[in-house]
């Protein structure tokens, strides 16, 4: 959806615009095609791979006008444009304005797209879009300084000379009064007056316009991978089997006597599960990660300077969010309606999010000076959420668990990524209904009812995303267990991951590629780090 810049503008997302970078991308397509690549080093072969998926994605996308969907149940372009602190030049607060005062014309790009969409049928589901306006009408405020858009302004370093401040501060107000606070109403009554009343009430991306093909497509694009629907299904069956003879014996392992059904209900219902303050659910995960940084060196030869910080989900968009997200600044975690935030699932969660998951892989790519600027920016979610879910896994073998219900609560995250398969592909290739992908959910998890309603709607308006975890960390696993049968006592867990991890964010394919050329020298680490 585009939007987020560092400029005075913000982008252009006109059809016109778009059609002609696409068409932009087609030829440097054709130019890469006429290389011999078997001509390439390996790094410049990995660097042609991920540009061709990247721009084969980029057309894909354009092929479906897929600008005329802006926005899903879980992302979307009007979020994420105010500034979250102080900026440190003046030049830079000019800019913001700048940004500011463009949002009319940016909102008024994405109303006509996703009108578009809907005169054709290509919208988000209705059923997964109820009360998602709340997240645009916090920033219709009759007082500018109420805004979201203020806090830069209010942050304001001390070093700027007072009348600088002063003049920044009244061109701030007026560019909420005038240009951001008209956008987001004007953006409100199109989302209640004409778009959810006319969205589709289908589900799957089998009901759109040539919506075998669409879903085709985006399952590429999210896993990077050659497979169909009705594979990826069976893979999901097969994990879902598997997971659930493991989660036998955790429940084993508590000593619970019922049935797995009644051990689930019980860790949903057991007042013991659930922290009594947000404080408490955030120190769970802090000291989760202090436990982490106990062990990493033994699992990590590379580690990175950059240290991120810990901070609750924003509260305007945590009750529709999804349970946590990494970053390289901060690593969040969802703190809305704790009951529905049981602690035995935060360590597998902070894992993923945090340290040695996603905070940690943006780190390490922040340092990766060596790549060409297009790899530092880029991110496949087949590699980097297969990566966060490895690192769950990982957690068994970083003595992280430290109780049967952590250890399930980390199999009921799994399952609950091994279940995407099979709703994703029910959803958008066979053709289920709500009902069914909500009884698939909530009776294989230990998920809440809000994050299951939570997910499933997000599978419905996001198709094909939610495959990526699963099929990705079953591509990080597989190439492990090659690695360490092929290299034997030469394996180094350590020189593995840090192989791994320098890659950035690739397609699967170059990663698996990267793992054979491991395994070809011998296993070795990366050049200037020490193992000892």
């Amino acid at each position: 959806s585009g939007g987020i810049e560092q400029g005075a503008t913000l982008s252009s997302v006109t059809p016109d615009t778009l059609r002609a970078r696409a068409a932009q991308y087609r030829v440097y397509l054709d130019q890469l095609a006429a290389i011999d690549e078997g001509a390439l080093s390996s790094e410049a072969q990995t660097n042609a791979l991920v540009l061709r998926t990247l721009l084969e994605a980029e057309i894909g996308d354009a092929r479906f006008s897929e600008w005329e969907m802006p926005f899903d149940s879980d992302s979307n372009f009007w979020s994420y444009l105010a500034g979250r602190s102080g900026f440190s030049t003046v030049e830079d607060y000019e800019n913001y304005i700048g940004r500011m005062n463009d949002i009319p014309r940016y909102f008024a790009e994405q109303t006509a797209n996703a009108r578009a969409g809907l005169e054709r049928g290509f919208s988000v589901p209705r059923v997964t879009l109820e009360g998602r306006d709340v997240s645009i009408a916090s920033y219709v405020v009759d007082d500018p300084e109420k805004s979201p858009f203020w806090k830069p302004f209010a942050d304001i370093p001390d070093s700027f000379a007072p009348d600088v401040r002063e003049r920044l501060r009244d061109a701030g107000r007026e560019a909420i009064r005038g240009s951001v606070t008209p956008a987001y109403a004007d953006w409100l009554a199109f989302w209640r007056e004409e778009y959810l009343p006319n969205t589709r009430t289908t589900l799957g991306a089998s009901e759109f316009p040539e919506g075998a093909a669409y879903y085709a497509q985006q399952i590429r694009q999210y896993t990077t991978l050659d497979l169909t629907a009705e594979e990826i299904h069976e893979i999901g069956l097969a994990e879902v089997a598997r997971i659930t003879a493991e989660m036998e014996t955790a429940k084993a392992d508590a000593g619970f006597e019922g049935t797995l059904e009644e051990f689930i209900s019980f860790l949903r219902t057991d007042p013991q599960f659930v922290a009594d303050t947000a404080d408490e659910l955030m120190g769970v995960a802090a000291y989760v990660n202090k436990r982490v940084d106990d062990k990493i060196d033994d699992y990590f030869g590379f580690l990175p300077r950059y240290r991120h910080g810990l901070r609750p989900v924003d509260p305007a968009i945590a009750p529709f969010y999804t349970a946590g997200r990494g970053g390289l600044e901060n690593c969040q975690i969802n703190t809305h309606d704790l009951p529905s935030r049981p602690v035995y699932n935060i360590p597998a969660l902070t894992m993923h999010e945090c340290t040695p998951g996603h905070s940690f892989q943006a780190a390490i790519a922040l340092e990766r000076e060596d790549a060409p600027r297009f790899r530092r920016q880029t991110y496949f979610s087949g590699f980097g959420e297969g990566w966060g879910l490895y690192t769950e896994y990982l957690g068994n073998e970083m003595g992280i668990y430290r109780t049967p219900y952590e250890r399930f609560g980390q199999l009921s995250y799994e399952m609950w990524r091994a279940a995407r398969l099979v709703i994703d592909t029910g959803i958008h290739h066979y053709g289920w209904t709500r009902e069914q992908a909500v009884d698939y959910l909530s009776s294989h998890t230990a998920l809440s009812d809000r994050e299951v309603g939570t997910e499933i709607d997000r599978y419905i308006s996001w198709p094909g995303q939610a495959l990526a975890y699963k099929l990705g960390e079953m591509t990080i696993r597989r190439v492990r267990d090659k690695a360490e049968d092929a290299l034997g006592d030469a394996f180094d867990i350590r020189k593995f991951h840090d192989v791994v991890l320098s890659l950035g964010s690739v397609p699967l394919p170059a990663l698996e590629a990267r793992i054979d050329a491991f395994i070809a020298d011998g296993g070795q680490g990366l050049p200037g780090v020490t193992y000892d």
